[in-house]
């Protein structure tokens, strides 16, 4: 399991590689100067631009500004944005809002997720089981800035039961409400996956055999279908935190929140290569690290897994 762990480590090398440089290739090519942004309708000397534009390597080819990213990557000097402060001091403040508000989410969409799907797999065809089906396509058909901003009035501003929007105080009760948003269309997507598989798995020969030795329908469910049945949702779950973290974007410009999503918005509109490749970069390595731990928990699920 090392062995493989290690190689798969190795193998977020070209990833990483990959995805920063076609991150540096679109904003490269982006139009207009992001340094005469800087300074709108002011009136600046060239010989000014010039100073701004090497501070931030802008002076320099495509390459050699990637590759001087990757330099400072690797001692964890992401650079200057354009408020002079350090990126990875932006990175460090933001970053563990985003996560907080994401691991909130994962958690809200995976218990009400498995619980609701298990119960409409195990009632098919019955009025719990349509219900689900319905509710679902109706959360995934709809975008989620609409929710966002319908439950935002309702329970935000009309009932009073939750801040409208988060601001600075980024604490459990006041993202409950971002996270409820983010997590609607997974758990949709959860509902459905385990809803499916469990119905599937009600019919397979190794729960008849499970039934036939006497065994209780409880144990049956819990030994031989839902651990069975968990495979694929675990395996969305593991891609869908990274997932998370990129549509929190979305969810935190509704509720004001102070997050990693907040701070590449501001980041891409105005062009801080630096500070959007950073961001791109961690969001790249959580959703590896994510995958990993998914590929590792299979064999736990399902023994017949083994590590090749």
């Amino acid at each position: 399991m090392w062995w493989y762990a290690a190689r798969r480590i190795l193998q977020t090398i070209p990833v990483i590689l990959g995805s920063t440089l076609l991150i540096y290739a679109l904003v490269f090519l982006r139009p207009g100067d992001p340094i005469r942004a800087i300074f709108g309708d002011k009136p600046v000397s060239d010989s000014v631009i010039e100073q701004v534009r090497a501070q931030y390597n802008f002076d320099e080819p495509f390459l050699m500004q990637w590759l001087l990213f990757l330099k400072g990557a690797i001692t964890l000097d992401f650079g200057q944005s354009f408020t002079g402060r350090d990126v990875s001091d932006l990175v460090a403040d933001a970053f563990p809002v985003t996560i907080k508000l994401a691991l909130m989410a994962l958690v809200i969409e995976a218990v009400l997720g498995i619980v609701a799907g298990t119960i409409a797999g195990l009632r098919k065809g019955k009025l719990f089981d349509s219900t689900m089906l319905v509710t679902s396509l109706l959360v995934i058909a709809v975008p989620i800035f609409v929710f966002g901003f319908v439950m935002q009035l309702i329970f935000g501003v009309k009932l009073g039961w939750f801040p409208p929007t988060v601001g600075g105080n980024t604490s459990f009760y006041n993202l409950l409400l971002p996270a409820i948003v983010l997590a609607l269309v997974s758990f949709a997507y959860i509902v459905r996956l385990t809803r499916t598989s469990v119905a599937a798995n009600l019919t397979a020969d190794h729960v008849r055999t499970a039934r036939a030795k006497g065994l209780s329908e409880g144990v049956v469910v819990r030994r031989h279908v839902l651990r069975n049945s968990l495979i694929p949702t675990v395996t969305f779950l593991g891609a869908d935190l990274g997932a998370l973290m990129a549509g929190a974007i979305v969810t935190e410009g509704i509720f004001n929140i102070p997050g990693i999503g907040n701070l590449a918005f501001n980041a891409i509109k105005r062009g801080e290569t630096p500070t959007i490749v950073s961001v791109v970069t961690i969001m790249v390595l959580v959703y590896v690290l994510t995958s990993l731990i998914v590929d590792l928990l299979y064999a736990w699920l399902d023994p017949r897994i083994r590590y090749a």
